[in-house]
């Protein structure tokens, strides 16, 4: 009798303890786009910092393709455990689905934390027949595709942040879409294009100049740069991201998540990473960041249905 009663406790209790025990195996960190680019570069950056405050490996996989809606997608449909989270840019969520028949949506996801907000910057490509900002629109006033520029998918932040800006100046050019950052930048070393925008963190991987901030201020790590504003053209752009887990993840693996990402974030050795790529850690817990996302969606949502170009 004694012994079929410990058993029994024992069956009650394993369940609450395999809950408890989160993480018990490797955490799979999927990235929505290829190597090299922004997302990639900041997900590697926090990878490190995740493992050791999980106790467990996170293994970054990359997924790229579609502008980040082939590695979402499979985040979204993940099962929600906590062995598959996400780490995804801003646009991929929040625009994506409204261009795109994305096999999800901003409620597809449990967001977990953000981990940088990264200013954009205009990136010269390598034998670009310009050397500075002024260079640049005097070369796109030459023709209407005089200025060949790259873009991570049609839609992308830095697609939109491109043509403002180009608009703001009175000229125009020729996009050439590409899977993600790091085929941009590759492009841009091979001199197939002549520039681009981004995060800062793609010229100090790079080497690549920048001969622009979108903003109203210099960056402290690119002093010797111009900002748009000063420019005169005052528009800004950011791009930014966190970690997220399929919709449904339970609330007490999404704390343990949110807990080591803010120690992450605020690691010595995050920041040190960052600063390395010119990027700017910053935390977020899980709702407020639902919330900046969800925001977001809906004012983007609103503007692509006022340029035609929404999917409906």
């Amino acid at each position: 009798m004694r012994r079929f009663a410990l058993m029994l406790a024992m069956m009650i209790a394993g369940p609450a303890l395999a809950q408890e025990a989160y993480p018990s195996r490797p955490v799979q960190l999927i990235i929505p786009f290829p190597p090299g680019g922004n997302t990639d570069l900041m997900a590697r950056a926090i990878q490190a910092e995740l493992t050791r405050e999980l106790g467990q490996p996170v293994v970054a996989v990359n997924r790229g393709g579609a502008a980040g809606a082939i590695g979402n997608a499979e985040i979204a449909r993940a099962r929600p455990d906590g062995y598959t989270i996400g780490i995804s840019p801003n646009n991929a969520i929040t625009t994506q689905p409204f261009l795109q028949n994305a096999a999800y949506n901003p409620e597809s996801f449990r967001f977990l934390c953000l981990v940088y907000d990264n200013p954009q910057v205009v990136i010269l490509a390598r034998n670009a027949p310009f050397r500075d900002f002024a260079g640049m629109i005097a070369h796109a006033r030459t023709g209407r595709e005089a200025l060949v520029y790259g873009i991570p998918g049609v839609g992308s932040t830095q697609h939109i942040l491109t043509a403002q800006l180009l608009r703001a100046a009175g000229v125009s050019g020729m996009n050439v879409p590409f899977a993600g950052a790091g085929p941009i930048a590759q492009a841009a070393l091979a001199g197939q294009i002549q520039m681009f925008i981004e995060s800062a963190a793609i010229p100090a991987a790079t080497g690549l100049p920048v001969i622009a901030v979108l903003g109203e201020r210099r960056m402290p790590s690119l002093p010797d740069v111009p900002s748009t504003g000063e420019l005169g053209y005052p528009m800004a752009g950011t791009t930014y991201g966190g970690l997220l887990a399929p919709a449904g993840l339970p609330d007490n693996i999404a704390e343990t998540i949110e807990r080591a990402c803010e120690r992450a974030v605020r690691s010595d050795g995050y920041r040190a990473a960052a600063e390395r790529l010119n990027g700017v850690p910053s935390f977020l817990p899980g709702n407020a960041l639902r919330d900046r996302f969800l925001s977001e969606a809906r004012t983007n949502q609103a503007l692509l249905r006022e340029l035609g170009i929404a999917r409906e």
